[in-house]
């Protein structure tokens, strides 16, 4: 774990961040993008194993009563 390696400083690094969703205050030190919070897919952020291969970020807007995004 990190402590055991006892860094001198640790930085928080985040592309995106969502300010309002935040339960903990914490520091960020490096935001790419503070955004609202919507659901966001793309780039490895997937909704229900799906569309995490887009080759850009997109925000979900609709789920339909299954689940499925439109």
């Amino acid at each position: 774990t990190l402590r055991r390696r006892k860094p001198k400083s640790i930085k928080v690094c985040a592309l995106l961040s969502k300010p309002e969703r935040r339960k903990v205050d914490v520091t960020i030190d490096y935001v790419g993008f503070n955004i609202p919070n919507k659901y966001v897919v793309g780039y490895g952020l997937d909704y229900q194993q799906k569309y995490r291969n887009l080759p850009y970020l997109a925000v979900l807007d609709t789920v339909d009563d299954e689940g499925q995004g439109f």
